[in-house]
């Protein structure tokens, strides 16, 4: 009690010889860390809900079908006669598609409808329609269909360029036939390339993420959180089959410029370079005397090619196409393929140490400048040719042929003859030209013995019932 009554009279006391002297008070100012807040546009959303729902319904399910013919042997009907057996099954195969335009164009794989001879496009809506093959591209594993409809919900193209690691995508399609199937991961790697096509010329710059994509998932949309469609998915990493952690996705820059050259053109126009490159790395930086280590390094001239005409050296980095940084074989692909023969484009190189900006014209697949007409197309046998260059004659050690450029159902399609195979000889009789293969068709009776080889050396022999 007594130390209670002290301390109050201390109070008092001290308060009484300070009243008349001015209280400072000092306030510390608190330690706060300040972040910088996007803003209120460009902030990613919290969920995937409207990114899913604005895709969802532009996304389709592709069927396709094959019919058995006969023994399923074509030398055996070739020689013995064709057996009919009407109850031979039908061969149904599934996968994803994406729907580009209103009136009913839709991106899909290659490889989805490869051996088909019906394809048959079912909506997020049940609604289902035969589809027509546009065209398709091997070196790219991209096709275009067509449906007779109109109004139809449909993806707008986003920027793959502008895809960061890291960044959310999501992954639409239909896996195991469950329609309609939408998957998160994000981004984590661009330019893949995992030597999963076979075509010649193939072209490889895959964005991989960690979606979860299964079978059937193939030629289904990879969007970003707006919606928009930044890739077409095409293959997964796995021993099994099954989903195992990564999958990959052909990026929206190309398959813009693939869909729209199969829509206007009729046949992709692609553009060549005409360099043979590699990686360039240590080792070879000490070999050629490379300071910095960046760009990819030139080890062949195509003869007929657009570099060469342009002075571009074996020996020689290419570092950008355009301004565009290119560090790998599949970066400057990705780059290239986004132009058109004729296209005039800056290729910023290093020789010996100092860079230099060279004009390079682009050429076409034949080593010329024009665009590309639409391949002639024989209806007998379902499939359309192009010519092809001396270069390659060289390479597979032939003197005649003609190229396989599209097999859209038909007789070539059941025979199995792929994309890319060279018909060299037709009943023992030199193939030089789409003239040549008339002419032996119109007095072939019964069937033709086809001879060719493929781009990889591969000699080949089909049969074929008329």
């Amino acid at each position: 009690m007594l130390a209670v009554l002290g301390g109050i009279a201390a109070v008092v006391i001290y308060d009484s010889i300070r009243h008349d002297e001015p209280v400072t008070v000092v306030q510390e100012t608190p330690k706060v860390r300040y972040i910088n807040l996007p803003g209120q546009n460009t902030a990613a959303p919290s969920d995937f809900t409207l990114a899913a729902e604005s895709a969802v319904d532009a996304v389709v399910h592709v069927k396709t079908k094959a019919f058995r013919e006969g023994s399923g042997n074509p030398f055996y009907d070739f020689f013995f006669g064709y057996r009919d057996d009407s109850n031979e099954p039908r061969i149904v195969g599934y996968g994803s598609g994406v729907i580009l335009t209103s009136d009913g164009y839709i991106v899909t794989n290659n490889h989805v409808i490869e051996g088909s001879q019906a394809v048959e496009v079912v909506l997020n809506d049940k609604r289902a329609f035969d589809a027509t093959l546009v065209g398709a591209d091997p070196t790219t594993d991209l096709a275009v269909l067509k449906i007779k409809a109109s109004n139809l919900p449909f993806l707008q193209f986003g920027n793959s360029d502008a895809l960061r690691l890291g960044e959310w995508v999501l992954a639409i399609g239909n896996p195991y036939n469950l329609t309609s199937t939408v998957t998160a991961g994000i981004v984590s790697a661009k330019a893949r390339n995992i030597n999963i096509l076979r075509a010649e010329l193939a072209l490889e710059s895959f964005i991989q993420t960690d979606a979860a994509v299964n079978p059937g998932n193939s030629g289904g949309a990879l969007v970003n959180t707006r919606g928009e469609l930044v890739g077409v998915n095409a293959a997964i990493a796995s021993r099994t089959g099954a989903y195992s952690g990564y999958s990959f996705a052909i990026p929206a820059s190309i398959v813009q410029k693939v869909t729209t050259d199969l829509i206007q053109y009729g046949a992709v126009q692609r553009a060549i370079l005409g360099v043979s490159i590699t990686e360039l790395d240590a080792e070879q930086a000490k070999k050629y005397n490379i300071d910095h280590i960046e760009g990819v390094l030139v080890t062949g001239l195509r003869p007929e090619g657009a570099a060469m005409a342009a002075g571009i050296e074996v020996g020689d980095v290419i570092i950008a196409i355009n301004g565009v940084k290119v560090n790998s074989p599949a970066e400057l692909q990705e780059q290239v393929s986004r132009y058109r023969p004729n296209d005039r484009i800056s290729v910023t190189i290093s020789r010996k140490n100092r860079k230099m900006q060279m004009d390079v014209v682009l050429r076409n697949t034949q080593g010329g400048t024009e665009l590309v007409e639409k391949h002639a197309e024989i209806s007998a046998l379902g499939a359309s040719f192009d010519a092809i260059s001396s270069g390659d004659k060289a390479r597979l050690g032939i003197r005649n042929g003609l190229k396989v450029t599209d097999v859209n159902g038909g007789k070539f399609r059941s025979a199995g003859i792929r994309e890319g195979f060279i018909v060299t000889q037709i009943n023992n009789r030199a193939v030089n030209s789409v003239e040549d293969i008339e002419n032996i068709l119109e007095t072939s009776d019964g069937g033709v013995y086809i001879e060719g080889i493929y781009p990889d050396g591969l000699i080949a022999y089909y049969a074929i019932r008329l």
